[in-house]
């Protein structure tokens, strides 16, 4: 099982907090450093403010080295496929190699509003997810020399010089590997089996999980994708504590009970996130996406990375 640090910067961060934590995921061994893609706090005020997710990555790509960085998830509506094409690859470059892309709808109507972002309705953004992927995908596959056309409901492109190239040459786009997930049961199984190098589910039990999997596991079949080809994961907040006492403090700085992050998401000491997790793992999950809301807290890191990241490995 891979473990992965995922953050919600928007939530109340700096760069210089987010880059810290960063650095510290990458010498504390976790596979990766994750952050969310938002513009605003869903409660409270977020101060600083929210930092931009790809500007965050291109610093992050040149301050750490072997961690694994990406988005869980960048929505279609905030960036223009081709631009966005170029962004990535270019912070993959100056990662050599270590980025993911997570693309997803957008859902969050109130911070679309705040900075002016257009909001279409969910169709057309469905509609949106899937031109990109293929747009994303198209140009980043071209080979260089060629050019690539696409014609869709809501984008464009004529005779694109198709460049820069990123460093990664993965087999569903030709370049960066996407994370593709959420809930949806009808158009994101079959988006994620045609594109996606990883299927994620966010905030669901662990006794679902198998069942939620399986519409893309059939989606993959229906066009001759083995499934064991997806590499499966799912994202859960996080709350690791020596005893209850650190349970309880941690739980309070984050806003939430204790009993509901118990029921619905991984809370408990160190043995009881091996167990947790270990469920993910007996109902096929490979990653764990481990949702860290607190930025000052570094010693949650560490105990996690000391007392459950060698069980799971």
């Amino acid at each position: 099982m891979d473990l992965r640090i995922f953050t919600e910067p928007q939530a109340g961060a700096s760069y210089d907090q987010i880059v810290t934590m960063a650095k510290e995921a990458e010498r504390l061994g976790f596979d990766a450093f994750f952050r969310s893609d938002h513009y605003i706090a869903f409660e409270g005020e977020g101060l600083p403010g929210s930092t931009d997710a790809w500007i965050t990555l291109a610093g992050l790509a040149r301050e750490t080295s072997t961690i694994r960085l990406g988005t869980l998830v960048t929505p279609v509506t905030f960036r223009w496929p081709g631009p966005l094409a170029i962004s990535v690859a270019q912070v993959d470059a100056m990662s050599s190699g270590r980025v993911e892309l997570g693309l997803g709808t957008g859902w969050h109507d109130v911070e679309h509003a705040a900075y002016g972002i257009p909001f279409p309705s969910t169709k057309d953004r469905f509609n949106m997810f899937e031109e990109q992927c293929a747009i994303v995908s198209g140009l980043w596959s071209t080979p260089v020399g060629e050019r690539f056309s696409f014609a869709g409901s809501h984008y464009q492109l004529t005779d694109s010089p198709a460049l820069p190239k990123p460093v990664q040459r993965d087999a569903r786009t030709g370049g960066v590997p996407l994370v593709i997930g959420g809930w949806g049961a009808k158009r994101t199984p079959a988006i994620a089996a045609r594109y996606g190098a990883e299927f994620n589910l966010p905030f669901g039990p662990a006794d679902i999980y198998g069942a939620m999997c399986d519409p893309v596991r059939a989606a993959c079949e229906a066009i001759d994708r083995d499934p064991a080809t997806m590499v499966w994961s799912h994202a859960n907040t996080v709350v690791c504590g020596s005893d209850e006492a650190e349970i309880e403090r941690r739980a309070a700085t984050i806003g939430h009970k204790v009993e509901d992050l118990r029921a619905h998401q991984l809370c408990g000491t160190p043995s009881e996130l091996i167990d947790q997790i270990g469920r993910f793992a007996a109902a096929g999950a490979q990653r764990t996406y481990l949702q860290v809301l607190d930025f000052d807290d570094l010693d949650h890191l560490r105990l996690i990375a000391e007392q459950v990241l060698p069980a799971l490995r």
